[in-house]
């Protein structure tokens, strides 16, 4: 059990003790006022359980009020999602309007709004290298903020942006050998990569990565931002054009089991939730208990009043 405020805790309790010895003084005055009177001492269980059961009622309500709470161990379904966002050079070609980054932030943005806290999401941003901008994390509000940090900079590796995401899902590194070997990174049938870019490539181990992601269980979706008639963009004072290629995306998705979907239909993204098998977990999570306790208290300080009355005739 866990406490919100201790301290009132031990306010309460001091308060009950002195409620107690304040009962037994009283009590001790009042018999040797009588006995010194010659007048005979009522007695009876009656009276000694009505204060008894006042006294106790206090003590409840004294651990009600310090917000009293049982951990419970509750069975949670959920999946994982890693949100992964090429900020290459090229996604800054406005043929998808304002920028093809912008685009794939908006259609980012979307597809969290539509997830329900069960689903754990996950951002990596990527070009010529990839790094983890938010954790996987039941807090979508966390995935959000990360999508908006996001800016162009860098190549295009689309093996890395892979590797990156199973880093993610897995807490492990997991990289491509120089050779194009592959690790063993286990099952995760719960996990699912959406990838949102326009699909240029500067780096190699494609392949290799997506075959990775498909021996894991992982489902990758990609989203084509951009268009094929293309636009230029400037790096490093040059111009160059750009366009969507849409046959590497495509050949991504279909090797992992997940689809390709073009820009237009990037906002929606129906089908992916669907594919995610959800994992059956425990967590933690507490039950309060003032409530059921503070009607305990009510019930002992009625019923000690009760018995009071019915001893003596008066509350006191």
């Amino acid at each position: 059990m866990t406490l919100s405020s201790p301290l009132l805790l031990a306010v309460g309790l001091l308060v009950t003790a002195a409620l107690a010895w304040a009962t037994v003084v009283s009590a001790r005055r009042r018999t040797a006022a009588l006995a010194t009177a010659g007048v005979a001492v009522p007695g009876g269980r009656r009276g000694f359980l009505g204060i008894g059961l006042t006294i106790a009622g206090v003590a409840v309500l004294a651990i009600a009020t310090a917000g009293p709470a049982a951990v419970l161990p509750v069975l949670r379904t959920g999946g994982t999602v890693i949100l992964a966002i090429d900020v290459s050079n090229s996604m800054g070609a406005d043929d998808v309007a304002p920028t093809r980054l912008a685009a794939a932030q908006r259609a980012a943005r979307a597809f969290v709004a539509a997830q329900p806290d069960s689903v754990d999401i996950g951002v990596v941003a990527f070009e010529q290298g990839a790094f983890t901008t938010a954790r996987p994390d039941a807090d979508h509000s966390i995935a959000l903020k990360a999508i908006d940090r996001l800016k162009i900079a860098g190549g295009t590796s689309l093996g890395t942006a892979i590797t990156a995401s199973l880093t993610a899902i897995t807490g492990k590194p997991v990289a491509i050998g120089r050779d194009g070997t592959a690790p063993d990174i286990g099952y995760w049938p719960s996990a699912t990569i959406v990838m949102l870019s326009d699909g240029q490539n500067q780096g190699a181990n494609v392949e290799q990565a997506a075959t990775v992601a498909q021996k894991a269980g992982v489902h990758i979706h990609t989203v084509g931002v951009g268009t094929t008639a293309g636009a230029t963009v400037k790096v490093d004072g040059y111009l160059l054009q750009t366009s969507l290629e849409e046959d590497t995306l495509t050949s991504i998705a279909r090797t992992t089991g997940g689809a390709y979907h073009p820009a237009a239909d990037a906002a929606r993204l129906d089908g992916i939730a669907d594919t995610i098998d959800l994992r059956l977990t425990v967590s933690d999570e507490p039950l309060p208990l003032a409530g059921g306790l503070i009607g305990l208290a009510l019930a002992l300080l009625t019923g000690g009043a009760a018995l009071t009355v019915l001893r003596s005739g008066r509350v006191i």
